[in-house]
């Protein structure tokens, strides 16, 4: 999918795609050379979330926009991606037709969502609904959320661990905040609600 989305970017006469990168580490090294104007970001990298990465994005380079496109419902994530300081998040079924868009908006300083997503948005900040989902996932931290998703990968607490770099004792500690939130009587009930929902993804 990066190689039809380099191909549809550079075939257009206003952008250039200056470097691609298989990892958020390999990004942010490419970027302190190429300083693009923009970023397009998923949310799934093998050694950071993605939501983390905006953050550092955010962090690290003033000016550089971010748009995520991502496979993951954008119900639950594309708040928690705006938040982190993206300025915009399309779906991966929905990038062949509207990424073009969605490029051309955030390079000019917009905001891109889904039409559903905006309105959800709108109701949010209005007041007419909570500001997020009150139950289920959307209770839910961004930390808490990398955490649940691992576990439906089947990782270990060794592994969550490590691809988190934080200790096994935090991701106990991250264990038992999901299951109060979720209503989860034990560990293994939290296994099998993590892996029913990543078969889901």
């Amino acid at each position: 999918m990066r190689d039809g989305l380099v191909f549809l970017l550079d075939s257009q006469p206003d952008i250039q795609v200056c470097n691609m990168a298989g990892s958020a580490r390999e990004a942010l090294d490419s970027m302190h050379r190429d300083l693009p104007d923009l970023v397009i970001a998923d949310l799934t990298l093998p050694d950071k979330s993605g939501l983390e990465l905006v953050k550092d994005i955010r962090a690290l380079f003033e000016g550089v926009s971010v748009l995520v496109v991502s496979m993951h419902d954008e119900s639950l994530y594309a708040e928690r991606a705006l938040r982190a300081g993206a300025s915009g998040y399309i779906m991966k079924e929905a990038a062949s037709e509207n990424l073009l868009k969605a490029v051309r908006k955030v390079l000019e300083g917009g905001v891109y969502v889904s039409p559903n997503m905006a309105e959800h948005l709108i109701k949010a900040f209005s007041g007419s609904q909570a500001d997020r989902s009150k139950s289920d996932l959307g209770l839910l931290t961004d930390r808490e959320l990398e955490v649940f998703e691992l576990i439906g990968q089947a990782k270990s607490n060794k592994e969550i661990a490590s691809q988190l770099s934080i200790s096994v004792k935090t991701v106990d500690a991250h264990k038992a905040k999901i299951r109060e939130k979720l209503k989860l009587k034990d560990s293994n009930a939290l296994f099998r609600y993590a892996v029913k929902w990543a078969e889901s993804q």
